[in-house]
């Protein structure tokens, strides 16, 4: 891997670039925004704080989203539409609420729940995006049960094999995104090829990166090094990029510092790895936020010099914030399916609807079909000689 930081004066400067680099939101403010209105279905019902954040989401969405056409909010009718009325939303002509009366919980098995509760907020709220009702799905509601709905109601994009959810993470350098993170904990080594082109498309137009540079997870740069499934989806991604069809640069293997530290735009990995590793982070970054809080009252001194970093504190904060990614994107369904964080607020919920408005703007999803559709073949071939 590329420019890693040798010493603590580059962690300095790495650390002054974290708190000055754009946020996801700010990145997707540059986008511009055609004349092609959006709608969105938002699983009103979704999330610990349901249904008030997401009618604080919806608030959000409606004053600021210049392009958006129509909101749906899905869940039960009576008690959506006496909230939307105390939050002053109840008469915007932009607003629909669409019944459904039922809840998925946190606890319930994705599928299982999918499967038997048709009228459920997600299950109706993905039926509208299905139907061509909406363009896009948000939901902070159970994650297994987001992917079960997506992708067995919108099916998969032409060419993928299996769907991947993206999850951007904070670096030194601004965002890397992480996939998978949750949706295919099986994954083989075809299926990372997929998941490089997905986040590399998402890199290039949500992000900027004209050329991502992307990298498979593992335990040492060097080729030799990983398990039989991460040296075998480095296989495959080496002999595409020597037969230069792929839409991004091929950087090798990466490790688990490497996230943080160097230009990579997107790590990848299984599903059950990156589920693993997204909430180890997650964890770790509350963790140090604890003791630091812990440290500082313990020392008046200390506590004057963060009232004098508290500028510092708060860019760094809104930078690891979830609240400003605002969701992850489902990539691979043939639709737009963003899942935002279950503790998510009404900040979080209106950013997601705004990555779903990036990537209807973009067409991302056109793109990646067309990228896959000069791979696949050549990846049939080596995945038969792999084979």
């Amino acid at each position: 891997m590329n420019k890693r930081i040798p010493n603590a004066f580059a962690l300095r400067q790495g650390l002054f670039k974290l708190t000055s680099f754009p946020t996801v939101v700010e990145y997707v403010k540059r986008v511009a925004l055609s004349n092609d209105r959006m709608k969105i279905a938002l699983d009103a019902m979704g999330g610990d704080n349901a249904p008030d954040i997401n009618i604080g989401g919806a608030v959000k969405v409606l004053k600021d989203l210049s392009d958006l056409e129509k909101l749906f909010l899905v869940g039960d009718e009576h008690r959506l539409r006496s909230s939307c009325d105390a939050a002053g939303i109840g008469a915007d002509p932009r607003l629909e609420i669409v019944h459904a009366p039922d809840v998925v919980t946190m606890e319930e098995s994705g599928l299982t729940a999918v499967r038997r509760g048709k009228n459920s907020s997600i299950s109706v709220a993905v039926e509208l995006v299905k139907n061509g009702v909406s363009d896009a799905v948000v939901s902070a509601g159970n994650t297994g049960a987001a992917v079960a709905a997506s992708t067995i109601k919108l099916r998969l994009l032409e060419g993928v094999e299996r769907a991947g959810i993206v999850s951007p993470m904070p670096s030194v350098h601004g965002y890397v995104l992480v996939s998978d993170t949750g949706a295919n904990p099986d994954a083989k080594p075809s299926h990372l090829v997929g998941y490089a082109v997905m986040s590399a498309m998402m890199a290039r137009y949500i992000y900027g990166r004209a050329i991502p540079n992307v990298a498979v997870m593992s335990n040492g740069t060097e080729d030799c090094k990983g398990s039989e499934f991460s040296k075998e989806a480095y296989h495959l991604l080496h002999e595409l990029a020597n037969r230069d069809l792929l839409p991004f640069r091929f950087t090798g293997n990466c490790e688990g510092h490497d996230l943080f530290e160097t230009e990579l735009d997107v790590a990848l990995t299984d599903g059950f790895t990156g589920n693993i590793l997204l909430k180890s982070v997650e964890a770790t970054a509350k963790a140090f936020a604890h003791w630091m809080k812990a440290g500082i009252r313990k020392s008046p001194m200390a506590i004057a010099g963060a009232l004098l970093m508290r500028p510092v504190f708060r860019s760094i904060a809104q930078s690891m914030s979830a609240d400003s990614v605002g969701g992850c994107p489902l990539m691979g369904v043939n639709g737009v399916s963003i899942i935002a964080h279950g503790s998510a607020n009404a900040t979080a919920i209106f950013n997601a609807c705004r990555m779903a408005g990036g990537m209807l703007h973009h067409s991302v999803n056109d793109r990646i079909v067309e990228c896959l559709a000069k791979i696949n073949p050549q990846l049939h071939d080596l995945s038969q000689k792999e084979g």
